[in-house]
């Protein structure tokens, strides 16, 4: 296997020497144990295919999350996929494309990323938007760097409803860019904004405020407010959206964002151990000229037939890192173009369809499981659309563990995404005792029944 790597000794010692370790092994220290391969996957050689796959199903048995009644989502969500969508997008014609450089012989993907990018457009009620980038994280972050460019100043005011691993990404990306991202506290819930909306000093005021619509705990946000927030300190106002609430909620353009960013895996991408994912990204006609990674354009050939190329798109962002606005060149293409077929198929009716049934079901398990003693809702009475967060009488973790013995995956420890500590949306008592849950459109009255029945017991045995 060795002959397959692509690093020499030199250039591993050259990354552990700049890194401050001593081993390979010391990189790879912080993977559980009990999540590492130890000593391969003891396969004998010269074994019968039958075999071979018998065995690799049972290594894949394992992993009990695919056999439980999915209630976990925290970004990722167990959505319904229609066989049309993996029918077309699986087509030879879209899973082999490459990178369409040369327009003349890549029209069928060029159209399908620009039916993408109008729909997308579409939810954000926002003009442009791009062809799409690695994930929600990686798109909020190409976001800050867009806003913070065009209002001239560094300093990033963000939410504490935004998903704690967003945030990471961001300060990740801050400790080299030079941002200053300052987070905002939630308050049951909803962010609390400072009250007094003048500017005071320049150099201190924010040139981007994010805020998530709904937020990570499944709450919606005043988007209003933030619009004037925004436009006291001359900011711009850039939105984390969840695309499946825009089947009912009024968009975020609408409500006068410049930029929206979303996650796009909940459109026709099944759950993948992290991705590949989908990142959206819009903006408003100003921002144009900022917008990160790959736009496909549609014109009309020396024929005057119609034609789809790569377009506003200046050679910097591929060959001149120093002088480029975004330092992204690519997109999720097969991604985009599962999307576009996902909501080709439902159409606005489809769409607001499963938004309904996601909202109506967590509306009908929020007051079933408030009903439990000891469980209690960690955002008060604030209204929420596909998620609930909730406070159980045990540590979340214990109540996941006991759910899953009843065949339910009972959602998403809290201190899992913002550690023990908690943090801005959450407080230590509460990210130890919080447990977010997902309601989507897959689930029926009898599993929602089914889980109130299995947390009843969790928490009182």
């Amino acid at each position: 296997m060795a002959d397959y790597l692509p690093h020499t000794e030199d250039e591993v010692r050259t990354m552990l020497g700049f890194l401050g370790l001593e081993s390979a092994e010391e990189l790879f220290a912080a993977v559980p144990v009990a999540l590492r391969l130890a000593g391969g996957l003891a396969m004998a050689t010269g074994e019968p295919e039958p075999d071979v796959l018998a065995h690799l199903g049972e290594l894949a048995d394992a992993n009990r999350a695919h056999q439980l009644v999915c209630f976990a989502g925290a970004g990722a969500y167990d959505h319904e996929v229609p066989p049309v969508v993996r029918a077309l997008a699986s087509r030879s014609e879209f899973v082999t494309a490459y990178t369409p450089y040369q327009p003349e012989v890549a029209q069928g993907v060029l159209q399908a990323v620009f039916e993408f990018q109008t729909m997308t457009a579409r939810l954000a009620g926002l003009p442009v938007a791009n062809a799409s980038l690695y994930d929600g994280a990686s798109a909020l972050v190409e976001a800050v760097n867009l806003g913070t460019a065009a209002a001239g100043r560094q300093t990033v005011w963000v939410s504490s409803g935004i998903h704690p691993h967003w945030r990471q990404c961001l300060a990740t990306f801050a400790r080299g860019s030079g941002h200053r991202v300052v987070e905002v506290p939630l308050d049951n819930g909803t962010t609390r904004w400072p009250k007094d909306t003048a500017p005071g000093d320049v150099a201190a005021s924010p040139g981007a405020i994010v805020v998530g619509y709904p937020n990570y705990l499944g709450c919606l946000e005043d988007l209003d407010a933030v619009r004037r927030l925004a436009d006291a300190h001359g900011a711009v106002m850039v939105v984390a959206a969840d695309p499946v609430a825009a089947g009912i909620l009024r968009s975020p353009g609408g409500a006068g964002a410049d930029v929206v960013v979303g996650e796009g895996q909940p459109f026709g991408t099944a759950l993948g151990f992290g991705g590949p994912y989908l990142g959206l990204f819009c903006c408003t006609m100003a921002q144009l000229r900022r917008l990160p990674g790959r736009l496909v354009g549609e014109t009309v050939d020396v024929e005057g037939r119609r034609a789809y190329v790569t377009t506003l798109r200046a050679r910097e962002q591929d060959i001149r890192r120093e002088r480029a606005t975004s330092n992204v060149c690519t997109n999720q293409t097969l991604m985009a173009v599962t999307a576009a077929v996902q909501l080709g198929w439902l159409g606005t009716s489809g769409l607001a369809e499963v938004a309904l049934r996601c909202a109506r079901g967590t509306r009908y398990l929020r007051e079933a499981v408030l009903a439990i003693d000891g469980v209690e809702p960690l955002t008060g009475d604030t209204p929420v659309v596909r998620e609930l967060a909730l406070r159980t009488p045990l540590p979340a973790a214990t109540v996941i563990d006991r759910m899953a013995a009843e065949g339910y995956l009972a959602g998403v420890a809290l201190d899992a995404l913002t550690g023990p500590a908690g943090d801005g949306s959450v407080s230590a008592e509460d990210a130890v005792h919080g447990l977010l849950v997902a309601v989507t459109e897959r689930r029926t009255r009898a599993e929602l029944d089914g889980y109130a029945a299995a947390l009843d017991k969790a928490v009182r045995s």
